[in-house]
């Protein structure tokens, strides 16, 4: 249930900030109205899985966040667009606080995480020796979970609204191109920012997943060949097809760039489940 829900709240949270960073002066409002429904349904997904464990995650935000994505329809359905502007704002942070609330109240000591590096106190020959732990590993882990469900889902939400977006051409095709590259170039900067955060989990997690045998590090190796670098193989094809123009053909690389980079995510959940870092 909690990979469930952290997928949910960070597709959630970054589908709202792909909406948000559309321009809304380029795109016609049915744009916002129509996907508003579908932040609308995964939080009320969120909100049915998260009731079932009532005392584990804190249901109270994706209800909030599925009442905003009702509300900002009805706004949008009227073309306010500085109010639905301010309640995709509040839609994103409902869902990114939710998802690091569930995290908070999932993560356990386990046995096989890494334990922190030993330091000496005092001289190594005095029998009196004492240790303590080095305070880096704890914060190390302590940031990279918090910019793990962050970066997760600006890379899901923004993939998602970019394809979105693109499907949307097909509706209003006489719409200028500069809000579908944009995404497309915010796609580019969050699977970098995705690469480096995974990346520095992978390194200090490295020595257990070899230990583990050969399952974890095909696991992992699916998670980076689909999730990262086929998400940014695919964002490149979609950015030069833009180039001449093609928004049909740039949607359908969008699709299967929506398809690797949920199997991915999912992958990396998956994994990270347990673990001390992210994957």
């Amino acid at each position: 249930m909690f990979i469930l829900i952290q997928f949910l709240l960070r597709l959630s949270f970054g589908l709202a900030v792909g909406m948000l960073v559309t321009p809304s002066r380029l795109v016609t409002s049915g744009f916002y109205r129509n996907h508003l429904y579908v932040l609308l349904g995964l939080n009320v997904l969120a909100s049915l899985a998260a009731f079932t464990q009532p005392a584990r995650y804190f249901w109270v935000l994706p209800v909030l966040a599925a009442i905003l994505s009702y509300a900002g329809s009805v706004i949008w359905l009227y073309e306010k667009r500085q109010a639905g502007t301010i309640v995709l704002a509040l839609i994103a942070i409902a869902s990114i606080s939710g998802a690091w609330w569930s995290m908070s109240m999932a993560v356990k000591p386990m046995p096989e995480m890494p334990k922190a590096p030993v330091t000496f106190t005092s001289d190594p020959d005095d029998p009196d020796l004492t240790e303590t732990e080095d305070p880096s590993s704890a914060a190390d882990a302590w940031l990279l979970r918090a910019l793990d469900p962050l970066t997760s889902g600006l890379l899901l939400g923004l993939t998602l609204a970019a394809m979105f977006l693109g499907h949307w051409y097909l509706n209003t095709p006489t719409m200028v191109l500069a809000p579908l590259e944009r995404l497309i170039g915010l796609m580019a900067l969050a699977i970098l920012a995705r690469v480096l955060v995974c990346g520095a989990g992978l390194a200090l997690e490295s020595g257990h997943l070899t230990s583990a045998g050969l399952q974890p590090v095909i696991f992992v190796s699916l998670r980076w060949l689909s999730g990262l670098a086929g998400a940014a193989l695919l964002t490149g094809m979609a950015w030069q097809t833009l180039k001449i123009p093609n928004t049909q053909s740039a949607t359908g690389i969008l699709y299967a760039a929506v398809i690797v980079t949920f199997l991915g995510e999912l992958v990396s959940l998956l994994m990270s489940q347990g673990r001390l870092y992210p994957l």
